[in-house]
This record gives C-alpha cells, structure tokens and sequence, in this order.
C-alpha cells in the first residue's frame, strides 16, 4: 500500500517524538528526516536511528523545495514510508505542498502531530492563545538592510491589543542563527529609520530559548535588559505582548521574572 506518514517530532531532540509517532516509524518501509526547518538542539540522527531500530535518511532542502521531494515520494508508492519533521509536521508549507503531491500521485497521508513552538510559548509564558495575532519571521540582513515587515506586523498585533510570536531566521544546513539580540537591534534600527513609536529600549517583550530542553530560558523584561541578558545558544524565540490579562501578567512574574509593574501595563 502506498503510504506516507508525517510525524512530528517536538521541540528538542528524539525523546520528544510520541508513543504513536515511534510506533509508526518502527513499522515502515522507509524512515526519511528533514532538520532545516527548525533546530533541535538535541536531536543526533544516530540516536533518532537507534531509537526506532531502523536507518534514518537525512534529506536536504533542495531535495525537497528543488526536487518536490520526489525522493521520499518514490518510496511511498512501494510501502509505508515516514517522513520526520521538527516540531508538528504542517507548520513549513514545504510540508503541505509534499503532502499534496502525494495525494495526487494516490498516495494516502497521515500525521502525527507533535509539539510546536507554536503552542509551547504559551505554556512556558503563560500568555493566552487566542490573543495572539499575526506571527512573523524577523530574518537576516541582506547586504545589511533589514525588512520592515516584522516591525508592521508588530505595530499592526500592538494596535489591536494582541501578542506577536517572532519566529528568528535559520539556516540550519549553513550553521547560522539570528539571536535575540540581532532580531532586537534590527527592529531598533528600523525604528530609527521609521519611527512609529512602536519599539524602543522601553519596550517590554519577552524572550525564550531552547523550549523544551532541560536548559530553557524565558525572560521578560524590557527590550534594553533583554539584550544585555545572555540567553545561549540557539534557537531564540521572541514575543512582544499586547494588552495583558491580569493572569498572563501575573504568569510573566512568576514564570519569566518579569517585572512587577507590569501588573499595571496599559496600551
């Protein structure tokens, strides 16, 4: 039976995956793994081998995005076949453009969802769901200019009261990261050059690394403490929150050493 089953496999590294997801996975054909999307800063492909007692395949970017994973799709049409993907398996569009691909080639497609930053900055916060808007990638500077769309996205979720999630450009495959402090002093600059009074030092955000390891970090404080607070190794995630509920300000207090005052914060 042609087959294709996406699992996801969390935030940090193999022990992440769930019951359901290594089940599937002990139980194809074929095993593929995609890294780029995201970074697991504790995943070893060996161990993910080990861990389901099959050989895993490590495909590119360009195998999937150049070559429209035709790969991982050949294998599908002669068995069970999974295909592993950081976090939950649908959040890369990449992701859904194979799945596609696949239906139309008669191949039947499953997912097992696994955790997301997407939902996993609300548990380490304690910040609302439904509050937050329109998330944002802040990436890379090119030939040092920066895109001025985070910091409209940001000013447009702050106008309505709500919480932006900023994704930090990555290049897995090149070894390359934004940080908390590279997103930071490029909204700076676009403020500088744009000033709509939606970023300053002042300005109260909250920063997170490693989600889901033992050694995460969650930091609230203003964007001038931020970036003089050393958050460590990637990945970096960042948050500017809108109007705060009286218990997700009370949560940055206790979970993220926010400041008191916050209690009291208006927009």
């Amino acid at each position: 039976m042609a087959e294709l089953v996406f699992i996801g496999l969390g935030l940090h590294d193999e022990q992440d995956m769930s019951l359901r997801g290594l089940s599937e996975a002990k139980e194809a054909e074929s095993v593929f793994v995609e890294l780029y999307t995201s970074l697991m800063s504790g995943l070893q492909t060996e161990k993910l081998g080990r861990l389901i007692g099959k050989k895993v395949t490590q495909v590119s970017r360009r195998a999937l995005e150049d070559e429209s994973g035709t790969t991982i799709l050949q294998a599908a049409m002669k068995g069970k076949t999974v295909f592993l993907v950081p976090g939950d398996p649908m959040i890369a569009t990449t992701h859904i453009d194979l799945r596609l691909r696949a239906e139309e080639r008669g191949i039947t497609t499953r997912i097992v969802h696994g955790a997301t930053i997407v939902s996993a900055v609300c548990g380490a916060t304690g910040l609302q769901n439904y509050k937050f808007g329109r998330s944002v990638t802040i990436p890379f500077a090119y030939k040092g200019c920066t895109s001025d769309r985070p910091y409209e996205v940001i000013k447009h979720n702050l106008d309505d009261g709500l919480h932006t999630l900023c994704f930090l450009d990555l290049d897995v495959e090149e070894n390359r990261y934004l940080t908390l402090n590279e997103a930071l002093e490029s909204l700076l600059n676009i403020e500088k050059k744009k000033p709509k009074f939606t970023i300053s030092l002042d300005t109260f955000a909250v920063g997170l690394a490693r989600l889901g390891s033992s050694e995460q970090v969650v930091k609230a404080d203003t964007v001038k403490r931020l970036r003089a607070h050393n958050f460590g190794s990637p990945p970096h995630t960042l948050i500017f929150p809108g109007k705060l509920h009286f218990m997700e300000a009370e949560a940055l207090i206790t979970l993220a050493k926010a400041p008191h005052r916050i209690r009291n914060q208006k927009r």
